[in-house]
């Protein structure tokens, strides 16, 4: 057997191998939990926005046909998403059940009006784009008055973009921190087989041969912890969604995919050049520098 084929790295030891893997795996699962928690919160934004409701009330004169025409009309503007038609019966039939007791028969007449409600596009659900859009909309002769709480869609907006802020900076360190670690987890194991390598280049190989089985390994512990965390983030969402049926109106798996193929992506490159490194900086070692 040649001096070279002992300095392999497929003689390092299963040790080695499985804390390597182990230790990418953790890393890679903590960065897609938060690559997961970014993307729902991404979603319960959108879902939250969309289901703010504005409420056209229509004149009490209007005939039917021509509340629907209004209705057309309005979905037919940019800002809104979908609407629905609130007929004074509906409109009779919601509030006794949020009463609990029949009002109409108490009055002896339905009092209230038809609506429209309006729903609108995620990016326009702030104050700077509705009220124009309640302008236009107030012009038109069969629209009695536009009610809609304003101060909760402030504190929606003011609530999402702080914890955007906030979510999106703790991102930037987690990964960082994933980086670090890791790159230092690939430099221990390196650090297991300076030696080899050093022999390897005084018998006279290549700095390229040398380094070539090492990143292959290193892409192959990359891929593997990769797979490991995507099996582990897999099984989180599905525990999630028995814990929290709710939450299957924010998930989104062409999101989740793309999360998955970062998660790979990450793990592959970072193992790679942190391998890529370590085995050069052992290469450029002075061989009474590595019995330090």
């Amino acid at each position: 057997m040649s001096v070279l084929e002992q300095g392999s790295p497929r003689k390092k030891t299963k040790s080695v191998y499985i804390s390597t893997v182990i230790s990418i795996a953790l890393v890679l699962l903590m960065t897609g939990l938060l690559g997961l928690i970014l993307v729902h919160a991404k979603n319960l934004s959108k879902y939250v926005k969309e289901n703010i409701v504005l409420n056209v009330i229509v004149n009490d004169n209007v005939n039917e046909g021509d509340v629907l025409s209004l209705q057309k009309d309005l979905e037919k503007e940019e800002y809104v998403l979908r609407t629905e038609y609130v007929s004074k019966e509906l409109a009779a039939k919601n509030l006794k059940e949020d009463l609990g007791e029949d009002f109409v028969e108490y009055l002896g007449s339905n009092p209230l009006l038809p609506s429209i409600d309006i729903y609108l596009k995620e990016q326009y659900a702030n104050g700077d784009s509705i009220q124009p859009f309640i302008d236009k909309v107030s012009q038109n002769s069969r629209v009695k008055e536009i009610v809609y709480q304003e101060s909760l869609i402030d504190m929606v907006n003011k609530n999402i973009r702080v914890i955007s802020i906030v979510v999106l900076a703790f991102t930037v360190i987690l990964l960082v921190i994933a980086i670090a670690l890791i790159n230092n987890t690939i430099r221990l194991a390196i650090y297991s087989q300076r030696f080899l390598i050093k022999s390897m280049q005084l018998i006279g190989a290549t700095k390229g041969f040398i380094r070539k089985p090492y990143i292959l390994y290193g892409i192959a512990h990359g891929l593997i912890g990769a797979l490991i965390a995507i099996l582990l983030l897999i099984f989180t969402l599905q525990f999630a969604q028995k814990q929290v049926p709710e939450l299957i109106f924010l998930q989104n798996w062409a999101q989740f995919i793309a999360i998955f193929i970062v998660v790979v992506a990450l793990g592959i490159l970072i193992s790679a050049l942190s391998t890529y490194f370590a085995v050069t900086k052992y290469l450029k070692a002075k061989s009474h520098s590595l019995y330090r």
